[in-house]
């Protein structure tokens, strides 16, 4: 009677192993980046209350605010969490920036945002409406755009 094999042989094995090692070098990085995202949303959901404030005052004035406190906001510190810095809204004398535009800066996130990165929400009152574009490189924007959200990586894309 002959014996049949039972189980892997060693080749098998590390044939294995060796495909996890690389599925797990390429899935290691891109959850890192997923996370970093993940938090940066963080932003956005923090500018929404933000955008309501700076809105109510652009419909009761006709005109954008040129700070928080016209927006009726506390200073940009108060939104402080751990990931988010300072949320302002800017004035337009920079010359990059526009009346009510909104930045939002952020703390330092691990070796993927450095302190001091921001993102902002540019608003566009065409129409007597009031509408956001969210950019990560215009605008006081300075974010690295792979940690971005989707629609703010191209200054032409709205976001709301």
């Amino acid at each position: 009677m002959r014996n049949r094999q039972k189980g892997f042989t060693l080749i098998e094995l590390m044939i294995v192993v060796a495909i996890i090692g690389i599925l797990a070098a390429v899935a290691v990085p891109a959850y890192s980046d997923y996370t970093v995202r993940a938090k940066v949303t963080e932003a956005v959901t923090a500018a929404g209350a933000v955008k309501t404030s700076v809105a109510d005052y652009y419909y009761a004035n006709g005109e954008l605010p040129t700070s928080n406190t016209e927006a009726g906001l506390g200073s940009g510190s108060d939104y402080s969490t751990d990931l988010i810095s300072d949320i302002s809204v800017r004035d337009g004398s920079a010359t990059d920036v526009a009346t009510g535009t909104i930045v939002v800066s952020f703390n330092k996130l691990d070796d993927a945002i450095s302190a001091g990165s921001s993102l902002a929400f540019i608003p566009d009152v065409t129409g007597n409406t009031l509408s956001w574009e969210c950019s990560a490189t215009t605008g006081g924007g300075d974010l690295p755009a792979n940690y971005a959200p989707a629609n703010c990586r191209q200054p032409t894309d709205s976001g709301t």
